[in-house]
């Protein structure tokens, strides 16, 4: 069983950057996903996440109207659509999966991915 997250990369304020989350090894559709980041000096922090069993997604208040979180099932693969990104959201991003209900918190996961460094500088 693995994540593999990838799509982190350099851009200014403003820009937009998909990141993408692909599981070996099991189903993505019968898990809940998250997507997680983690500034320097700061907690780890939920960005947003999705459940199929109750076709739920939540978002953290700081990334609700920028980021969306979607899945296609064909390619095993989450994906993390971030647009109008800020430097404020720099951080290593970090996708997991789990068997619970969706939520913001890192216990709801049992799979997580190695981190992929998104930077926003102008």
């Amino acid at each position: 069983v693995q994540l593999q997250a990838s799509g982190g990369g350099l851009v200014q304020p403003g820009d937009s950057l998909r990141l993408s989350c692909a599981g070996s090894g099991f189903t993505l559709d019968y898990y809940s996903v998250g997507w997680f980041r983690q500034a320097p000096g700061k907690e780890r922090e939920g960005v947003a996440c999705s459940s199929t069993k109750n076709s739920s997604t939540e978002y953290a208040d700081s990334v609700k109207g920028r980021f969306t979180i979607s899945r296609d099932g064909a390619k095993n693969t989450v994906f993390l659509q971030m647009n109008s990104l800020k430097p404020e959201d720099t951080a290593v991003y970090y996708c997991a999966a789990g068997v619970y209900l969706c939520g913001l918190v890192q216990h709801r996961y049992e799979y997580w991915g190695q981190g992929t460094q998104v930077t926003v500088s102008s």
